[in-house]
């Protein structure tokens, strides 16, 4: 049976008014809004919705969806496992925090080697809050798998993978034989939004909870041991803007004196 492990994060809505987002400078953490839930990264809820288009297709299959983070990152779980995903894997561990991309995908890479045996796995292409898009390629080459990036279109048959790649200036078709890794993006279209009866089932799906010693992962493999990257400040930029109006007795006037100012700011 073909079976598909898709890796989802979660994230603050993208929704929050610009004037609530806050970081705390000092810990360089992103300050949760009240009363804003978090929610599931958009990109990875088109992977999920791109495993279960396969699985459909198909008329079988098994679709795990794991993911790392506090417990209150169950949440995801269970709006992936209300999408239709059949089984959920929480990774939280004091461990695992202030870890970046190398981190996350070492912790990943080690829950999937633990879900074993498996034929895809999905990821978003990017993570909604961060944007770096790179946790999929590391995740691959950490598991030694080919790896597709940018995916519109996943299709599974014969043992291969047919992916149609986004590019800047057309679409790509790419073979590759399976296990692989695929990071899905937006084109393939809108994910399905679960029903109350859906949402319902959900809570009676399995969710397990692994801590690092449970996937076999010591502290120079997760967290600040595992990473890479050192984050030297993170803040909200402050943007000023100013505005003049230009004035003259005519529209022509008016013209010449607004590209007199353009010229004198060396904008044209």
């Amino acid at each position: 049976m073909l079976h598909i492990i898709c890796c989802v994060k979660q994230v603050p809505d993208p929704e929050t008014p610009a004037s609530q987002f806050k970081v705390d400078e000092a810990t360089k953490k992103v300050l949760p809004v009240p009363g804003i839930a978090p929610v599931i990264s958009q990109f990875d809820a088109v992977a999920v919705e791109a495993a279960l288009r396969i699985r459909d297709k198909l008329g079988e299959g098994k679709v795990t969806v794991v993911t790392m983070g506090p417990e209150g990152s169950r949440d995801v779980l269970k709006h992936s496992l209300a999408m239709g995903a059949d089984e959920g894997v929480l990774l939280t561990d004091k461990a695992f925090e202030e870890g970046d991309h190398v981190a996350t995908a070492n912790a990943l890479a080690a829950a999937i080697q633990k879900l074993a045996p498996f034929d895809l796995v999905l990821c978003g292409r990017q993570a909604v809050d961060w944007d770096m898009g790179v946790v999929g390629s590391i995740l691959a080459e950490t598991l030694n798998l080919p790896c597709v990036t940018l995916a519109k279109d996943v299709q599974v048959s014969d043992g291969k993978a047919m992916v149609e790649r986004i590019l800047l200036d057309g679409i790509e078709k790419v073979e590759s034989s399976l296990p692989a890794l695929v990071t899905v993006s937006n084109e393939l279209g809108e994910p399905r939004y679960p029903q109350l009866r859906q949402i319902m089932a959900a809570a009676r799906k399995e969710v397990s909870v692994w801590s690092a010693g449970d996937i076999g992962l010591d502290a120079s493999k997760v967290g600040p041991g595992g990473s890479l990257l050192n984050v030297e400040r993170l803040y909200v930029p402050v943007r000023e803007s100013q505005c003049e109006f230009v004035e003259g007795d005519t529209p022509e006037e008016s013209a010449q004196k607004l590209a007199q100012k353009l010229r004198e700011a060396k904008l044209i």
